[in-house]
């Protein structure tokens, strides 16, 4: 089956990238969300209110497999009550700091290698992800000089769509100009990732095992993947050259 595969798309959150506890960050991006808002509420309520809010919108988003664009996620679901004019051009900076309120963003180790390699070995390569942010990812892709290795970066914050739905795998492979059957993904999360890319006709699915994904989605066990890997280098030993 691999000799088929000539594309590899990978998810970036817990496939590529996982978040690390950062005090300094964490503190510093709730101090500045609530300065850059202008909230007279206490940080405690705020961010109560935000996080009540969130996840609001995010079972819509999963519910439908929409995703709306950053301006419309801050103005209509996040900060409704505030004026969208003044919220809407700050809508990146905050989409930044609500995630570094999580902690610091990390690659895996031997992921700048790994997809070097890939390419090396003839694969064109491709990111296909659920993301809030619409320059988050390009951003760091660009930083750590990999921008110049993907082919296709398809994102649900741009796209208007997000995994599992098939439309965003089939435009990532159009955009790549690979046949769905001649394209594999490489995810973390057994159930979205897995039900997507097979819907999709992928000829491969690659499941990262994370535990981070696992503590909080467990597989329901309807869609099985083609190989299961327990480091992000272990990719080197599925694709040969083609």
């Amino acid at each position: 089956m691999t000799h088929k595969i000539e594309a590899i798309f990978l998810d970036t959150g817990n496939t590529m990238r996982v978040v690390v506890k950062d005090a300094v960050l964490q503190n510093h991006a709730q101090q500045q969300l609530v300065k850059l808002v202008g909230t007279q509420e206490s940080p405690d309520a705020f961010y109560e209110r935000l996080d009540e809010r969130y996840e609001i919108y995010k079972k819509r988003a999963k519910g439908t497999l929409l995703q709306a664009p950053e301006t419309e996620v801050w103005t209509r679901w996040m900060l409704p009550d505030f004026p969208a004019d003044k919220i809407a051009p700050l809508a990146g900076q905050l989409t930044r700091l609500w995630h570094d309120r999580d902690g610091r963003r990390v690659p895996r180790s031997n992921v700048k290698k790994t997809v070097i390699e890939l390419s090396k070995r003839g694969y064109i390569l491709g990111i296909i992800a659920n993301s809030l942010s619409e320059t988050e990812i390009p951003a760091w892709l660009e930083s750590d000089g990999l921008a110049q290795y993907f082919k296709a970066v398809i994102l649900s914050s741009k796209f208007g769509r997000r995994k599992p739905d098939p439309y965003i795998y089939r435009e990532a492979a159009y955009v790549a100009g690979v046949k769905p059957e001649n394209c594999a993904y490489v995810g973390d999360n057994p159930d979205r990732d897995i039900k997507g890319a097979q819907q999709t006709g992928f000829g491969m699915v690659i499941i990262l095992t994370a535990p981070e994904t696992l503590k909080k989605e467990l597989p329901r066990g309807i869609y099985k993947p083609d190989h299961l890997i327990q480091t992000f280098s272990d990719l080197l030993g599925i694709f040969p050259s083609r």
